[in-house]
């Protein structure tokens, strides 16, 4: 499901650190070596290039990348080199400090990420900013919001496929009378998104859809407009269907007054190892154009060779 293309003969990392430092020496930055190692490495390998870049030329990778690049292909490059946790722990630690209450961003990463990798980047967040996820979220955000997302973001999720559909049943009954009477913020609501496994939501969701009617988002679109209940949505959406949280998103990103290049560049960076040709393919269903050829259309330069690298277009 990943889109990343690693060659099937990798050069040993001391020879792609050679590389990367050359790119970086001379008169000009050779943006297009930068791309052709990064982008055709998996995150082992980064991780390795990093400490034998750290270790050969007694600086950081990210610091040289910050030194010789500007604009979004920088924010992509950076994302896309840090380790998958420190980077969910960077993500987490931006949608915190600039906070508002449409900002979905961190339940995208609780809900998206296994329980081990939510744990792995609650622990890089403890080791970069010193302090704990749990204590950011709970500062910047208020009311309903902080209700929803301490438990998301606490979440540490049974991960097994076994279901019980007796507590399916009577929890597709609680989720279907809290809806109707819109008590979104119901204890009982968040508990049932924030602590079952993805199996059992599944299962209490297809009950809920099978016993009343509608799929659960259709009955939470009824208030598109509340902030709270998109938050709601997104939970749902990124627990159940992440492909199609995913590709809406991009849609949005692209189909927009000017591009969000910030979430372009997250998706792409944090999906393109983990499910980018479902969502490929997903994107493809509801839009009927290649996500390539939307990217193209929207972005230039290295930063769209960037992103179609790590979408793995042939040409890129």
């Amino acid at each position: 499901m990943s889109t990343l293309k690693v060659p099937a003969q990798v050069p040993p990392v001391a020879e792609d650190c050679e590389q990367l430092k050359k790119a970086f020496d001379g008169w000009g930055t050779n943006e297009g070596l930068i791309i052709s190692i990064l982008g055709h490495r998996n995150a082992e390998q980064r991780k390795s290039i990093r400490k034998t870049y750290a270790d050969t030329y007694n600086q950081d990778l990210l610091k040289a990348l910050e030194k010789e690049l500007t604009s979004d292909f920088e924010r992509a490059v950076l994302l896309w080199t840090l380790d998958p946790a420190e980077r969910d722990a960077y993500l987490a630690d931006e949608a915190t400090k600039r906070w508002t209450s449409s900002n979905l961003v961190l339940a995208e990463i609780a809900c998206t990420r296994s329980s081990n990798q939510l744990l792995q980047a609650r622990q890089a967040y403890h080791a970069r900013y010193k302090k704990s996820l749990e204590e950011d979220v709970g500062h910047h955000t208020t009311g309903d919001f902080r209700k929803l997302l301490l438990p998301l973001v606490s979440a540490y999720r049974y991960e097994g496929e076994e279901v019980n559909m007796t507590l399916a049943k009577s929890e597709a009954k609680i989720l279907h009378e809290k809806i109707s009477n819109k008590v979104y913020n119901d204890d009982d609501l968040i508990r049932i998104l924030a602590t079952r496994s993805r199996a059992q939501i599944n299962a209490t969701l297809n009950h809920y859809k099978d016993a009343f009617g509608n799929d659960i988002d259709q009955d939470l679109e009824a208030e598109s407009k509340d902030e709270y209940v998109a938050l709601l949505r997104t939970t749902v959406k990124c627990l159940t269907r992440p492909e199609h949280y995913f590709a809406e998103a991009l849609r949005l990103a692209i189909n927009r007054q000017g591009t969000d290049e910030g979430a372009l560049s997250r998706i792409v960076t944090t999906r393109a190892e983990v499910d980018m040709q479902v969502i490929k393919e997903e994107y493809q269903r509801r839009n009927s154009v290649p996500l390539e050829r939307a990217i193209a259309k929207d972005t230039t330069g290295d930063y769209e060779k960037m992103l179609l690298t790590l979408l793995g277009h042939e040409d890129a």
